[in-house]
């Protein structure tokens, strides 16, 4: 990867310790003009469905396999996917987290890594679109604020929830 590419990289966001990753495709033109991860429509309504089920953003880290735009923001090519998962994995061993939900066809093809729980589920901009996707994304938030509850994971919002444990590691990505 050249000096370049990582110029115009965008970076995940989130706490360095997050208990939590939510993993993209790639960031679409607000993202890219903006530098941040979710925050067009998609991210919108990611966020909308994470305060839904009581899950705060602020706690989970949230990143993107490929790491830039793609041209009309069509789906990556299996050689973008290849050329930016090296710093998905690294992001990965950075962060360490617990869980990592999977966002998407893109995200899925992310390699496991030991001692980390997976969860595959639809890219918010589907479930935006599609009726039946839509149920099945809202079902695996509420199955990930359950998941994050019983294992004591930081960031669940709602009374009662316990806010104690999360990852040990607090390294910067810089």
């Amino acid at each position: 990867m050249t000096t370049e590419d990582e110029k115009k990289a965008m970076q995940g966001e989130g706490p360095k310790d997050a208990a939590v990753m939510l993993v993209g495709q790639n960031p679409g033109r607000e993202e890219v003009k903006s530098g941040r991860p979710f925050v067009g429509k998609a991210g919108r309504y990611l966020n909308k469905v994470l305060q839904q089920y009581g899950i705060d953003r602020n706690h989970l880290y949230l990143t993107a396999v490929v790491k830039e735009g793609t041209p009309h923001n069509r789906k990556p090519t299996a050689q973008e996917i290849n050329r930016w998962m090296p710093s998905l994995e690294d992001e990965i061993r950075t962060i360490n987290p617990h869980i990592i939900v999977l966002m998407g066809q893109t995200a899925w093809k992310t390699p496991r890594f030991e001692g980390i729980e997976y969860m595959e589920t639809y890219h918010p901009a589907a479930a935006m679109r599609f009726p039946k996707i839509r149920h099945r994304f809202e079902k695996d938030m509420a199955r990930l604020r359950d998941t994050m509850k019983q294992e004591g994971l930081k960031g669940v919002l709602w009374p009662g929830a316990p806010h104690v444990r999360h990852s040990s590691n607090s390294s910067s990505l810089d």
